[in-house]
């Protein structure tokens, strides 16, 4: 039997993100949630409103809190994971990114996954993303004021 670190989890190993960013109107209320659960089965949850804005600005805000954090908790590699099929392309590099309002944040997420020796994006359907969805949905309702 061996016991726990006193110190908390080591540093590396990896961890799976669940990202969620949406949009009450578009624009609108926004908020992102994340679930990252790290391969020791610690869990973190993280969620903000991020004002008026939209759900693809939501979506990248969410990105941009999971990388954060995982740079700052040194995660090494990083499974992303998002309901958002474009984020998910652009970040792959299948997509391009033409929009003006998301070009600023590719590029601090691409600089920010930089930091990790891996990141893999994966595309999920909704229902495999109902802890970020949760967590999204109640940084959207604190956005417009409704809880």
């Amino acid at each position: 039997m061996t016991q726990p670190s006193l110190f908390g989890t080591p540093a590396g190993g990896s961890a799976i993100a669940n990202i969620d960013g949406g949009s009450r109107g578009n624009p609108g209320p926004a908020g992102y949630g994340v679930r990252i659960e790290r391969e020791d089965g610690s869990i973190v949850e993280l969620q903000a409103s991020v004002g008026v804005t939209t759900n693809n600005v939501a979506e990248y805000r969410g990105l941009l809190a999971a990388l954060t954090w995982a740079a700052t908790n040194n995660v090494e590699r990083l499974r992303v994971r998002s309901d958002s099929l474009l984020l998910v392309k652009q970040m792959s590099g299948e997509y391009r990114v033409k929009h003006p309002g998301l070009q600023p944040l590719w590029t601090e997420a691409r600089n920010l996954a930089r930091k990790l020796r891996e990141v893999q994006y994966e595309h999920v359907r909704r229902e495999f993303n109902r802890d970020a969805d949760r967590l999204a949905n109640a940084a959207m309702d604190d956005a417009a004021g409704t809880r």
